[in-house]
C-alpha cells in the first residue's frame, strides 16, 4: 500500500510542465513532488501515474516511491502567484506525491551520447511503455532521470512522469488491447533495447493479480468520475482487463524498428527545412523551436 504523509511545509512550485507540481516538505521528514488534484491535467493523470509508476517498481524498474500526501492550501500561502494559489485551493486533500532525487539530471540526447544503457533495460522500458501507451518518453521529452551524480554510488537510469500513459482511458469506447503505436522516436530507442527477451521477462509477471493489487492502490475519488463505469471498482476492472487483455496481446503491439541516430538527424533536418521553407524572409533568421526540448533542467533543485 502507498504510504500516506501530510504537508508541513511548501518549498516551491515547479513550472517545467503544464501541471505546475510542487515541492513540499512531508510530516516524515521526506521531500516529495506533488501532482495536485486540481491540476489541468485532472485526476486520470494522477490514476495513471500510480498505475504505471508500481507496474513499473513491481517490475524491478527503478521508480520514485510514491506517496498520497494529504495537502492542506494554508501550507501555501505565501505563494505569490495567483494561478498557483487556484491550483492549491483547488486541491485540498489527497494528492500525489513523489519522492524527489536531489541532484538528479535530466537524460538528454546530449547525456545519451556518453551514458550506456544496457539493452536489455532499454528493452524493459520500452516494453513497460508500450504496454501502458506512454507516448510521452521521446528524444525531445525523456522523462528519465541519472542519479545518483555523485558520491559512490554509481548513476542509474530512473523513469518519473506517467501522467500521460493510459491513453485508451480517455476513450473506453475505443480501448483495443492489440493497438500499437508509434515508438521510433522513444527516447531509447538508440540503445538498441532488446524489447523481444523483456517481453519474454515480463510479460508472464504482469499477471491480472498484481494488476489488481496496483490498480486497487489508486484512490476511490479518483475513479468516482470514470465515463461509463459505475463505482470506482467497476472502472478498476475495466483498468486491469484490458491492461490484462493487452499483455496477451503483446505479438500485436511490441514495437521493434527503432531509427538509428543518422536516421533521426535526418529526419530532423528535413523536418527543419520544411519548417524554414514555409517562413517568410523576414522569419528566416529566427530559430525554429517547434519541437525542441525546453531549456535544460537544474534537477539539482525540482523533479516533475
Amino acid at each position: 500500500m502507498m504510504r500516506e504523509v501530510t504537508a508541513t511545509r511548501y518549498v516551491e512550485p515547479l513550472r517545467s510542465g503544464g501541471s505546475v507540481p510542487g515541492v513540499v516538505e512531508a510530516d516524515d521528514l521526506g521531500i516529495y513532488v506533488v501532482k495536485f488534484t486540481g491540476s489541468a491535467q485532472g485526476r486520470k493523470a494522477l490514476v495513471a501515474e500510480v498505475i504505471v509508476g508500481e507496474l513499473a517498481r513491481a517490475l524491478g524498474l527503478r521508480f520514485p516511491e510514491l506517496v498520497l500526501v494529504h495537502f492542506d492550501p494554508a501550507v501555501a500561502d505565501s505563494e505569490p502567484h495567483q494561478e498557483v494559489r487556484e491550483l492549491h485551493a483547488a486541491s485540498a486533500g489527497v494528492n500525489l506525491g513523489m519522492d524527489f532525487l536531489p541532484g538528479a539530471r535530466d537524460f538528454t540526447p546530449e547525456v545519451a551520447k556518453t551514458f550506456r544503457v544496457d539493452p536489455l533495460e532499454a528493452g524493459r522500458i520500452v516494453w513497460l511503455d508500450a504496454l501502458t501507451a506512454n507516448v510521452d518518453r521521446t528524444v525531445h521529452s525523456s522523462n528519465l532521470m541519472i542519479w545518483p551524480t555523485s558520491g559512490t554510488v554509481p548513476p542509474r537510469l530512473w523513469l518519473i512522469d506517467h501522467g500521460a500513459a493510459l491513453i485508451f482511458h480517455h476513450r473506453w469506447d475505443g480501448a483495443d488491447p492489440e493497438k500499437s503505436y508509434d515508438f521510433r522516436h522513444h527516447a531509447l530507442g538508440h540503445s538498441a533495447p532488446d524489447v523481444r527477451a523483456a517481453d519474454a521477462e515480463l510479460a508472464p509477471r504482469v499477471t491480472e493479480e498484481l494488476l489488481r493489487t496496483i490498480v486497487d492502490e489508486v484512490p476511490d475519488a479518483w475513479l468516482a468520475d470514470e465515463p461509463g463505469h459505475v463505482t470506482p471498482d467497476a472502472a478498476r476492472d475495466a483498468y486491469v482487463e484490458h491492461l490484462h487483455a493487452r499483455v496477451r496481446a503483446s505479438a500485436a503491439w511490441l514495437p521493434t524498428d527503432f531509427p538509428t541516430r543518422e536516421e533521426l538527424a535526418a529526419e530532423e533536418a528535413r523536418r527543419a527545412a520544411k519548417s524554414q521553407a514555409g517562413r517568410p524572409n523576414w522569419l528566416k533568421q529566427v530559430p525554429d523551436l517547434h519541437g525542441k526540448p525546453a531549456a535544460e533542467q537544474d534537477w539539482s533543485v525540482h523533479l516533475g
